[in-house]
């Protein structure tokens, strides 16, 4: 995978985390809906961000679905919490691509601030450390 296709792999995962984290949002209040509130910021700010360095590329960015499907049901606190949870596994293994196909060292940096930003979220939704996050065994 090239650093092009990874930002793109990686925009495609920051769309699809904003609509879970916005789903799973719905289900929460108090501290936990200001928390999925702020990891949706998150999101959207890497969004704009990744965006941001293809269009700088002369890449057009990938556009967000109009759905995504969802690993479970979110009908509770409970399920909206595992899938916020998931939701940041799963974009940490793809900001790990991105900091393997980064070619620019600003690209790197960014990859691996997003990588800590994910692992750190983990956390805070209830996951447990892991050694190298974002490494698919």
């Amino acid at each position: 995978m090239n650093q092009v296709e990874a930002l793109q792999a990686a925009l495609a995962g920051e769309h699809a985390a904003m609509y879970g984290v916005g789903v799973a949002g719905g289900k929460l209040s108090g501290a936990r809906y200001r928390s999925a509130t702020d990891t949706f910021e998150s999101h959207r700010d890497n969004r704009d961000h990744l965006s941001a360095l293809l269009v700088a590329a002369g890449e057009t960015p990938v556009a967000a679905e109009p759905a995504y499907d969802l690993p479970r049901p979110v009908t509770n606190t409970a399920t909206a919490t595992a899938l916020i949870l998931v939701i940041e596994r799963r974009i940490a293994a793809v900001y790990g691509d991105l900091v393997e196909a980064a070619e620019q060292p600003a690209v790197r940096a960014f990859a691996i601030e997003s990588l800590l930003g994910a692992a750190t979220s983990q956390l805070s939704w209830g996951g447990a450390p892991v050694a190298f996050p974002g490494a698919v065994a």
